[in-house]
């Protein structure tokens, strides 16, 4: 990028509100998946004027735009593969309203979800989606990425809770999508086609969202099976009984295992899978279901039941959910974490296919996740710098998303495609599919300037 423009984007945005040094763009030049890639200049805008401006500069110059959240997704969603600007949303952080009376809330793409989360819970009314990265991501990114979390199994995942953005294209036009009502048919449904969009169609600089009364009771319970589709048939017995728990997460023995040996937390070495339920509602509600799901899960060889009965024994309970990523850090070297969907009544199947899998290519394969909605978070796990270790894993990827396709799931959950899992596309996607997706991407950002590498695999 020339300095001449530099000095232009100085002019809309002030001498603090962009950064070219070197330490900084490092910074802003990945995510989660840790390749790297530099961008020209990092930027802060403080509102929609200033991106509107960006935009008209992206375009006349023809440099990339790459709106960043908090960049801990999981698919590069956020790396600036081709250079140009990171828009980064921080001093975009206003929570401009909460409307107690029709249960909304309007908010800037860089409020902190759980800063979010704690403000309307203040005031007796709840925001299901939580993101396991909640405590740092921010509303703009899991808009883009349509986050979800443990409790998407009971309340849905991001979408359901968008009811409107304002939303800058790549022609500098704003739009106010959706509105601030629960029924709302006219036209097409815009709002939805930028919810999970990853940057791509538009700039997101202001979010409307529909909120819920706090449930009055929850109880969290922790299960322990000696085998891990003993776990998975638990699963889809909870659903065949139609119990509807807030949260229903899955470990596996390889998680288990990563956990204790890093926190010592006391998890017995021949678990074979855990279970971490949560049911919410009514205290007659919640009791109810409780017992409900304690005499499915004792049909099918559970072998301890734990529920926890003051806050401190909740946390502790999650602690060990929590706990699997930082874990699974000190084992190996290098992870690729993939987010994939399989129908509920199939996860029995998919574990045993997981299982088999690692002891036939020797990795290891660690399994977690929301088991609730058949969102199993598989991490391949190897060294880095060890080729051979690197090409089976890769090898391991892609049988494991062509069973996810066979049993009719689906190769992303929650993570997006972004540019690491674009290649695998056209295993779920037809060809008629794809190419009205191009259309559309077409059709909005006729430049190619907003987020270019990213979801589309190229062409031939």
């Amino acid at each position: 990028m020339e300095e001449r423009v530099k000095k232009e984007v100085k002019k809309i945005v002030g001498k603090e509100g962009m950064t070219d040094e070197v330490e900084d763009l490092v910074c802003y030049s990945y995510d989660a998946t840790n390749r790297s890639f530099l961008p020209d200049v990092v930027v802060y805008p403080e509102n929609t004027s200033q991106v509107v401006e960006l935009v008209r500069l992206a375009v006349r110059e023809k440099f990339p735009l790459i709106p960043r959240g908090a960049g801990c997704g999981y698919t590069g969603g956020s790396v600036p593969l081709s250079g140009g600007m990171v828009l980064v949303f921080s001093r975009m952080d206003r929570i401009i309203e909460i409307d107690e009376d029709n249960l909304i809330a309007v908010a800037e793409p860089g409020v902190v979800t759980s800063r979010f989360r704690e403000e309307v819970e203040k005031r007796g009314l709840f925001y299901p989606p939580d993101p396991a990265s909640l405590e740092y991501c921010t509303l703009g990114g899991n808009v883009a990425e349509n986050a979800g979390g443990p409790r998407a199994f009971k309340y849905g995942v991001t979408r359901e809770y968008v009811l409107g953005l304002e939303v800058v294209l790549p022609s500098s036009e704003v739009i106010d999508t959706g509105s601030r009502v629960m029924k709302d048919v006219v036209g097409y449904d815009l709002t939805r086609l930028f919810v999970g969009s990853e940057g791509t169609l538009g700039i997101i600089t202001r979010i409307t969202l529909k909120l819920k009364p706090l449930p009055e009771s929850r109880r969290t319970m922790r299960l322990i099976y000696k085998d891990v589709e003993d776990a998975g048939r638990t699963v889809s017995s909870i659903i065949k009984n139609k119990i509807v728990p807030s949260a229903l997460e899955l470990m596996d023995a390889s998680s288990i295992r990563a956990v204790e040996e890093a926190y010592k937390l006391g998890l017995s070495p021949d678990i074979g899978a855990i279970l971490i339920i949560e049911v919410d509602g009514s205290e007659a509600q919640v009791k109810e279901e409780a017992e409900k799901v304690i005499k499915v899960a004792k049909e099918h060889s559970c072998r301890e039941v734990l529920t926890a009965t003051t806050p401190e024994e909740e946390e502790e309970v999650w602690r060990v959910r929590r706990s699997i990523s930082p874990a699974l850090a000190q084992l190996k070297s290098g992870k690729i974490n993939e987010d994939v969907v399989v129908p509920r009544s199939e996860i029995p199947t998919y574990l045993k296919f997981i299982r088999e899998l690692s002891s036939e290519l020797g990795i290891l394969i660690v399994c977690f996740g929301h088991a609730g909605d058949g969102n199993i978070h598989t991490n391949f796990m190897y060294e880095r710098g060890n080729r051979e270790e690197e090409e089976k894993v890769h090898q391991a990827v892609e049988r494991t998303f062509n069973k996810v396709i066979e049993l009719k799931g689906s190769i992303s959950g929650e993570h997006g495609i972004g540019f690491t899992k674009k290649p695998y596309l056209t295993l779920q996607l037809s060809p008629s599919e794809l190419s009205v997706m191009r259309r559309i991407k077409k059709l909005f950002d006729p430049e190619g300037i907003l987020n270019p590498g990213k979801i589309f695999p190229e062409e031939g």
